[in-house]
C-alpha cells in the first residue's frame, strides 16, 4: 500500500511550540484522511527548528465508494419538512427521492445516495492546503509582498518550501500536485542551514532521512535529545565532573539545532560562592547552557558548564565555547551583585519602622527588611483583595488558628508567616521570580532563622500540583493551608470563581493542596469553622462556606479517583456538610475494605434490596411503622434480624464516634447473614396491615444502621 511523506519547512520554529505543532498537523491529516474515507495503517511525526515532517504508512489509495440511505419524512409531510429533508440529503427536487413504504407508517421518502471513490492525491491535495491556512499556531505572521492582501497565508515563521509525495514502496512515488500562496509542494527539500544549504531531491521517507542526516540535520528529536543527553554526560566525566540533568533544558534544545555539537565552557571560580540555583538558572535562562558538578561533590557545582551548538566548527568550537564564557560571566556578574545587594541593608530603612513595627520585625536583619517594605510600599496583591501587606497580616490570623491543629508552634509559626513572601523584595526574585521561596529559605538560614521558619519559606507554597512535594513540618503545614485558605477564601468572597476551563488564580490547584496536605499528613480539620474565621478577614465580602466546601469535594473526589478509589464509594460517603476531608477519606478506604469481602457484598445486595423494596411502599404511600415492635414478629428470621440490628447499630454508633470506621464496617458486616435469612423466609408484603408496616419498620432499621457511615444506595453492584 502507498506511503505518504509530508514536510512544511520554514523559518525556525520557537522550540516551545514544536513537538505540539507536528502532533496537531499528524492529528488534522489523519483525522481529514480518514474522514475521506481512507485507511492507514501507522501515522508518525517529526520535526525540528525548520520544518514539520509526517510519514504516514499503508495509506489507501482510493476511498471507497459510498451508497446511503438517507429516510425523509412522510409523503403527506408539510412542506417544510419535505424542504428539509431535500437540503439535508443534497437532493434538487423531491422527484430525486424515492418512495418506501411500510405497513405500520404508510409512504415515506427515502434519497438513495451514492458518492463514487476518489484518488488518495486528489484528497491530500485538497486536505492539505486547508490544514496549512488554518493551523492552530499560538502566534502566525504574515510576511513579504503577498502579506499586503487579505486573506494572505500565515505561518509561525515564513514557510519556506512543501514536499509532498506518495506511492508504493515498489514503485516510484508521484509528487502530489497543490499550491498556497505561490508556494508549489514538490519533491525538494534543503539540509543543514550552513553545512547543507543546497537543494535535495527526496523519494519516501526512508530516502528523506536519509538525506537529511547525510545534510547534517537530525530529524527525529528524540533522537536528538539521545545525543545531546549522551555527549554532554560523556564530556562532563572525561573531565571529572557530573552533568547535572534537565529534562525541560533538554527538551528545549533538542528544539534549537538541527546537528546537536556538546561543547564545555568555564568561567571563574569566584561566581561559585553565589547559590547553586541562583547559576544554574542565570546559565539556562539565558544561554541555554547545562551546569555540572564535581563527581562525588553532593550539590556544589563546578564552573564548567555544557552547551550544544548547531554546527561543527573549524576550531572544534573553541570559539564557541569562549564566547558563551563570555556571555556566562557577564550574566553571573549581575547575579553576583543581587546575592550581595540581598544581603546589604535597604537604603530607606527610616521609612520602614512603621511596618517593622507593625509585623515585629528586626530591621537589622536583611529579610526583615525586605518584608517591612513589601508592606510600606503597599504592593497590591490583587485590587480587591488589598496588598501583600494586608495578605500576609491575614496569613498569620489564620496559621496561628491553625497551629495546635497541626501541631506546631505558634511563635515559629507567626515568624514563618510574616517572612514567608518577604523574598518577593529581593533582587535575586525580581531578576529570577522562579526561585521565589527558595531563595526565602536561603536568605533566612543567612539570618540565623530557625530551620522550621525557613523550611516554611520555601515549602508554604507546595504542593504546587498533584506530583509536587507535599510538606510535613508542622510550620510549613500550616503556613501552607493558610496562604492557600487565604487565596479561596478571597476569591470566593469576590465572587471570582473557576468556570469551566478557565481557572486564572489556580484556586482548583490552590484546593488540590489544601486536600494533599490535610489527607497525607492525616489531619483533622473541620473545614467549615476555619472557612467563618478566613472570610471575617474579608471586610464586605459574602461568606460562602458552603458552595466553598462543595468545590473541596470535587477537587477531594477527583484526588481520590487519581489514587484508584471507586467514585461510587465516595459519593457514597460525602454529604453536603461533610467538612473533615482526612474522615471522609477513612471512611472511603473502610467501605472499600468492607466491600472487598464476600460478606461485604452479600450484605450491599441485602441493603440494597431493603432499601429498594422500602422506597417503593414508601413511594406508595404504604404505611410504615414509626417503631419496631417485637410482639408483631411471626418468624425468627425476624426476631434475629431485630437483635442484630439493635447491635450493629450500637457498636457502630459507638465506632465512629471513636472515629474507628474500619470498627464500623465490621460491625455492619455482621448484618449480612441475618439479612439473607430475613429475605429467603419472610414475606414482607403480609396480608395483615400491621404485620406489614412492622416489617417496613425492620427495614428503615436496616437503611438508618448503614446510613451512619455510608449511603448504601449510591454504591454500584
Amino acid at each position: 500500500m502507498p506511503d505518504l511523506l509530508l514536510e512544511l519547512r520554514s523559518e525556525e520554529i520557537p522550540a516551545r511550540m514544536q513537538r505540539k505543532a507536528a502532533g496537531d498537523l499528524r492529528k488534522m491529516l489523519t483525522d481529514g484522511l480518514v474522514e475521506a474515507g481512507l485507511t492507514y495503517e501507522a501515522a508518525r511525526e517529526y520535526w525540528t527548528p525548520r520544518r514539520l515532517a509526517l510519514d504516514i504508512r499503508g495509506l489507501t489509495a482510493r476511498s471507497k465508494e459510498i451508497r446511503e440511505e438517507i429516510k425523509g419524512p412522510s409523503t403527506t409531510a408539510p412542506e417544510q419538512a419535505v424542504q428539509g429533508f431535500l437540503r439535508k440529503a443534497g437532493l434538487s427536487s423531491i422527484a430525486e427521492a424515492h418512495v418506501h413504504s411500510d405497513p405500520k407508517k404508510g409512504d415515506f421518502y427515502v434519497a438513495h445516495i451514492s458518492k463514487p471513490g476518489r484518488a488518495a492525491e486528489e484528497i491530500i491535495a485538497e486536505l492539505v492546503p486547508g490544514i496549512i491556512k488554518s493551523f492552530p499556531w499560538p502566534k502566525s505572521m504574515r510576511w513579504g509582498p503577498a502579506s499586503a492582501k487579505p486573506g494572505s497565508l500565515r505561518w509561525v515563521r515564513p514557510l519556506q518550501s512543501i514536499v509532498c509525495t506518495f506511492g508504493p514502496e515498489t514503485e516510484e512515488p508521484v509528487v502530489v500536485d497543490f499550491e498556497i500562496d505561490g508556494i508549489r509542494a514538490g519533491n525538494v527539500t534543503y539540509g543543514h542551514r550552513f553545512h547543507a544549504p543546497g537543494p535535495i531531491t527526496v523519494r519516501r521517507f526512508d530516502d528523506y532521512v536519509a538525506k537529511l542526516e547525510a545534510a547534517k540535520v537530525v530529524l527525529d528529536a528524540d533522537r536528538r535529545k539521545e545525543i545531546i543527553l549522551a555527549d554532554a554526560r560523556n564530556i562532563a566525566f572525561a573531565n571529572g565532573l557530573d552533568l547535572v540533568e534537565d529534562e525541560g533544558l533538554l527538551e528545549e534544545v533538542s528544539g534549537l539545532v538541527e546537528w546537536p555539537v556538546v561543547l564545555m565552557g568555564e568561567f571563574e571560580q569566584d561566581f561559585l560562592t553565589i547559590p547553586g540555583e541562583v547559576i544554574r538558572l542565570t546559565i539556562r535562562a539565558n544561554q541555554k547552557c547545562f551546569v555540572t558538578r564535581p563527581q562525588g561533590a553532593g550539590e556544589d557545582l563546578s564552573n564548567r558548564f555544557i552547551l550544544v551548538a548547531n554546527i561543527e566548527a573549524r576550531d572544534g568550537g573553541k570559539e564557541i565555547a569562549y564566547g558563551n564564557g563570555k556571555v556566562v560571566r557577564a550574566r553571573l556578574s549581575d547575579a553576583l551583585y543581587f546575592w550581595k545587594t540581598d544581603q546589604s541593608d535597604l537604603p530607606d530603612l527610616d521609612q520602614l519602622k512603621e511596618s517593622a513595627a507593625k509585623f515585629d520585625l528586626d530591621l537589622k536583619k536583611p529579610l526583615d527588611q525586605r518584608m517591612a517594605r513589601l508592606d510600606h510600599l503597599n504592593v497590591t496583591f490583587h485590587a480587591k483583595l488589598g496588598t501583600q501587606g494586608q495578605r500576609v497580616e491575614r496569613i498569620k490570623r489564620l496559621a496561628e488558628e491553625l497551629a495546635p491543629v497541626v501541631g506546631a508552634d505558634s511563635a515559629l509559626v507567626a515568624r514563618a508567616s510574616v517572612l514567608a513572601k518577604a523574598d518577593l523584595q529581593t533582587e535575586v526574585v525580581g531578576e529570577f521570580p522562579e526561585l521565589q521561596g527558595a531563595m526565602g529559605r536561603k536568605y533566612a538560614l543567612l539570618q540565623g532563622e530557625h530551620a522550621s521558619v525557613a523550611a516554611a519559606a520555601e515549602e508554604h507554597y507546595k504542593p504546587q500540583g498533584p506530583s509536587d512535594r507535599v510538606p510535613t513540618d508542622p510550620v510549613s503545614v500550616a503556613v501552607a493551608l493558610a496562604d492557600k485558605l487565604d487565596t479561596l477564601t478571597g476569591f470566593w468572597a469576590i465572587d471570582e470563581k473557576p468556570t469551566g476551563s478557565k481557572d486564572p488564580f489556580a484556586l482548583r490547584r490552590a484546593a488540590l493542596g489544601v486536600v494533599r496536605l490535610l489527607t497525607e499528613n492525616r489531619i483533622r480539620l473541620a473545614l467549615t469553622s476555619i472557612f467563618a474565621k478566613a472570610f471575617a478577614n474579608f471586610k464586605g465580602g459574602a461568606d460562602q462556606s458552603s458552595d466553598l466546601l462543595a468545590f473541596f469535594h470535587d477537587r477531594l473526589k477527583v484526588y481520590l479517583r487519581d489514587q484508584g478509589a471507586r467514585h461510587d464509594l465516595i459519593d457514597a460517603v460525602i454529604t453536603p456538610r461533610s467538612d473533615d476531608l482526612l474522615q471522609i477519606v477513612r471512611r472511603v478506604e473502610a467501605l472499600g475494605s468492607l466491600l472487598d469481602t464476600d460478606g461485604g457484598k452479600n450484605l450491599l445486595a441485602g441493603t440494597k434490596r431493603a432499601a429498594n423494596i422500602l422506597a417503593a411502599e414508601e413511594k406508595k404511600k404504604t404505611l410504615v411503622a414509626e417503631d419496631v415492635e417485637p410482639a408483631l414478629f411471626r418468624e425468627e428470621a425476624e426476631k434475629k434480624l431485630f437483635a442484630a440490628v439493635n447491635q450493629a447499630e450500637k457498636e457502630a454508633g459507638q465506632a465512629i464516634q471513636n472515629e474507628d470506621f474500619s470498627a464500623a464496617m465490621l460491625a455492619l458486616s455482621a448484618l449480612r447473614e441475618p439479612v439473607d435469612s430475613f429475605f429467603e423466609g419472610v414475606l414482607v408484603n403480609d396480608e395483615d396491615q400491621a404485620v406489614r408496616a412492622n416489617r417496613l419498620a425492620l427495614l428503615a432499621r436496616i437503611r438508618a444502621a448503614t446510613d451512619q457511615v455510608a449511603d448504601f444506595s449510591k454504591i454500584a453492584g
